[in-house]
C-alpha cells in the first residue's frame, strides 16, 4: 500500500500486536502488520471538530459514547479508527485498554497514505464484523460518504459536501453542518 509500511512476511495477530513496543502506531488487518503514519494537523483538526459535535450529540441524547484513536479488536485483527461510536446498549464492549467488538459507527478521515486501506481492507473488515455505519471523510474534497451495512456489502446512504447537513441512519436526529467541520 502506497505510503504505508506493511509487513506481510507471515500472518500477524492481535497477540503479536500486543508485543510491539517501539512507539510507532500499528494496525493488524488481514494478517498484515501495518505501520500507520502520524496524522497531519488538518486531519487532526477535522477529527477534533467531528469529535466535539458527536460528543455533544451523544451526551444530549444519552445515546452512547464516542472514542478517538482507540484500539478496536475484531477477532485476530486490531485497528485504531479516527473515531468510533458505541451505542448506550452496547457499552459492554468497551474495556479498559480496548474496544472488544464492532462499534456501531466508524469514522475514518482519509489521508493520501491511508485512503486505499480505509476504502478497501478496513472497510471489508468493518463490514465482516458487523459495524452498522461507516463514514469516509475526505478533507481534500470536503466530502463525507456515509455507508450502511447491507447483506453482502456497504450500501451508500449519502454523500455530503461542505454546503450540506449530514444526517445518520444510526444516530437519530443527528445533524452536522459540514461547513463547521471543513472551514479554516
Amino acid at each position: 500500500m502506497e505510503g504505508l509500511t506493511v509487513f506481510a512476511d507471515r500472518h500477524y495477530t492481535y497477540e503479536d500486536y500486543l508485543k510491539l513496543d517501539d512507539r510507532r502506531d500499528y494496525e493488524v488487518v488481514g494478517g498484515k502488520l501495518i505501520v500507520v503514519p502520524r496524522p497531519r494537523p488538518r486531519h487532526q483538526k477535522v477529527i477534533g471538530r467531528l469529535y466535539a459535535l458527536l460528543e455533544n450529540y451523544l451526551r444530549r441524547e444519552r445515546a452512547g459514547e464516542v472514542y478517538p484513536d482507540v484500539d478496536v479488536v475484531l477477532g485476530e485483527e486490531v485497528v485504531s479508527p479516527d473515531l468510533v461510536i458505541i451505542s448506550a446498549e452496547r457499552l459492554f464492549i468497551v474495556e479498559e485498554a480496548r474496544i472488544n467488538g464492532a462499534p456501531d459507527l466508524v469514522v475514518e478521515v482519509l489521508s493520501p497514505s491511508t485512503a486505499k486501506l480505509d476504502r478497501k481492507d478496513k472497510s471489508r473488515l468493518y463490514h465482516r464484523h458487523g459495524v452498522r455505519e461507516y463514514w469516509l471523510v475526505d478533507p481534500e474534497l470536503r466530502l463525507v460518504e456515509v455507508f450502511v451495512r447491507g447483506e453482502r456489502d456497504w450500501n451508500r446512504y449519502g454523500v455530503y459536501d461542505e454546503e450540506e447537513v449530514l444526517s445518520s441512519p444510526t444516530l437519530q436526529r443527528l445533524e452536522i453542518k459540514l461547513q463547521e467541520i471543513f472551514e479554516g
